[in-house]
């Protein structure tokens, strides 16, 4: 972690010296177009593509510690584990699950997303009208609000 800090601080740095070059140059020159100017912006451009890679990357980073610490949290919760941490309460009134099933059924999840992301076939035409027309099941207190 502590590398991608550096490197988006280091491609701030740049991105910075980039935009002073552009106004020197742009001082320099009168506010004319010059080659100077031209090359300076140039400069800058790639500075600020070098700057957005680094964002994204950091960006990426966050999102999947994110993704792993609600895992880890989801996995706690559903086995039970919370009750053996000092100050938490494992009374969640579910009972507890195999880490194992959690984890057959996360991935039975993930891929359900990803087809309805691709538009697959039936499951993504069943989706977009299942608000409308689709039963509700009287075991899942949701649906019966609807």
């Amino acid at each position: 972690m502590d590398s991608l800090v550096d490197s988006l601080n280091n491609a701030y740095q740049e991105f910075v010296a980039g935009a002073a070059n552009v106004l020197e140059a742009n001082e320099a020159s009168g506010a004319q177009k010059t080659a100077a100017t031209d090359a300076a912006l140039e400069n800058f451009k790639q500075k600020w593509e070098l700057f957005r890679v680094a964002c994204d990357q950091a960006e990426e980073f966050v999102e999947s510690v994110k993704q792993r610490i609600g895992s880890e949290c989801l996995v706690d919760e559903a086995t039970g584990s919370l009750a053996g941490k000092s100050g938490q309460s494992g009374t969640t009134g579910l009972p507890p699950i195999s880490a194992v099933r959690l984890e057959q059924m996360s991935k039975a999840v993930r891929w359900l997303v990803i087809e309805l992301q691709h538009g697959s076939g039936a499951a993504a035409s069943a989706s977009a009208h299942s608000h409308q027309s689709a039963p509700f099941d009287a075991r899942f207190t949701e649906d019966a609000t609807q």
